[in-house]
């Protein structure tokens, strides 16, 4: 036990070390010189501290980023291998009367734990955001975003808990199907009811103040045959200076959601174009073909977390204190494993992402025509969220969901409706 614990924490301090060095000497995020001087060069649109200001944030985010996860499987195995889940499942397993209170009390004791284990990168992470004046959001109103999140997640971990147990200990062989046949209605559902119910215990929502602009926006949700009746506002700028828009939920529960500070840093046709794009994801139905690709890679990922849980308990039950894959205590091995396919996997679902995200650019042009608005909302963009007009491959593969402003700009310039 302590040779694995010891190994995974050099594991962790190497590849934190060969992190830093990629990141701050081993790559070149400056401008194609084909490129300088054009619309996609940060010296055309950016001051020199803001330039400065852009790579120095991005590199320390790039750097959290990096680091959070293993450091989140560093806390799995240490939970699991100094017997703290072992513990947990201990305590619960007192309470002989009824199973779904053992869940409550070992989830409680485990998402206590690991909160607390993890709160210090994300207070890093905040100050960092803070310092920079990306984040906006006081302390408090940061600790109470935390907090609500912390419970929202403990509220559905113990169904999602209790219910794949179960499933494990009736379906020793075939449990991982069943989880995955009910995870299919589950997924729908928090996805129907999110932004109704989820979003709003973060921030306010308020019909779009701007009714001449709303008016404008519904016309163009029309002709996508958005079901919306009015255009949501949140007070984003208590948090951030960042920009954001997006159009969200299924069929009557769809949203269309303008951030305050995109409101009131962008000019009208730059909105527009921002809701254009957001819109064409609801046009070329990108949420749906989200959550199915979410579902086939869940069910892949669940028949492979069942081969490996088996495998590891069965050569290492004296490492992780793991009596059998049906006891409690096996949830952070669960985790885990889980854990470390979906970053595997995240290359694959960033590049589909990316490509879904450059259609609905190609849509938005389509739609607006305007490649000076698309082009400086882009700038604005990058301006806002200090963000790499070119950054660093790695991070690209594993962190960006969007194209890189680069492409995205260079994309609407030569564009050719």
């Amino acid at each position: 036990m302590r040779k694995f614990v010891g190994w995974s924490a050099i594991a962790f301090l190497v590849y934190t070390v060969v992190i830093c060095v990629y990141l701050f000497y081993m790559n070149d995020t400056s401008i194609p010189p084909h490129l300088k001087g054009s619309s996609v060069d940060p010296e055309t649109f950016m001051t020199p501290r803001e330039m400065m200001l852009s790579e120095e944030f991005s590199q320390i985010r790039n750097l959290l980023f990096f680091i959070s996860i293993p450091y989140e499987w560093f806390i799995m195995i240490a939970v699991l291998c100094f017997g703290f889940s072992r513990k947990f499942s201990t305590w619960a397993a007192a309470i002989r009367s009824m199973s779904l209170l053992q869940t409550v009390i070992y989830v409680f004791w485990f998402s206590i734990f690991t909160f607390i284990l993890s709160f210090p990168l994300d207070l890093i992470s905040y100050e960092v955001s803070k310092s920079y004046q990306i984040t906006s959001q006081s302390f408090q109103g940061w600790m109470r975003d935390q907090l609500i999140g912390f419970w929202v997640n403990y509220a559905l971990m113990i169904i999602i808990v209790f219910v794949l147990y179960k499933l494990i200990r009736k379906f020793e062989k075939r449990w991982w199907l069943y989880a995955w046949l009910l995870s299919v209605p589950f997924t729908i559902f928090v996805t129907f009811i999110q932004p109704v119910i989820i979003d709003p215990l973060y921030n306010d929502f308020y019909p779009l103040k701007n009714k001449e602009l709303e008016a404008k926006i519904l016309m163009m949700a029309d002709e996508a045959d958005i079901p919306a009746e009015h255009v949501y506002e949140v007070n984003m700028s208590e948090k951030t200076n960042a920009l954001n828009a997006y159009v969200t939920g299924i069929g009557q529960n769809s949203r269309i959601v303008l951030w305050d500070t995109t409101l009131n840093k962008l000019k009208e046709e730059e909105i527009l174009f921002i809701m254009a794009h957001e819109m064409g994801h609801y046009v070329m139905k990108h949420i749906y073909f989200g959550v199915a690709g979410y579902l086939l890679l869940s069910l892949v990922g669940l028949y492979i977390t069942k081969i490996l849980l088996e495998r590891i308990v069965t050569k290492r039950q004296d490492v992780f204190r793991i009596k059998h894959i049906g006891d409690l205590s096996s949830l952070p091995l669960i985790l885990l494993i889980f854990s470390i396919l979906s970053f595997t996997a995240s290359p694959f679902t960033n590049a589909v992402s990316r490509f879904q995200e450059h259609k609905a650019d190609e849509y938005a042009i389509e739609i607006t025509g305007k490649k000076e608005a698309a082009v400086s909302s882009f700038q604005q963009l990058t301006k806002a969220g200090l963000s790499q007009v070119n950054p660093p491959a790695l991070v690209k593969i594993f962190r960006y969901g969007h194209p890189t402003i680069l492409e995205r700009i260079n994309f609407i310039e030569q564009y050719k409706k």
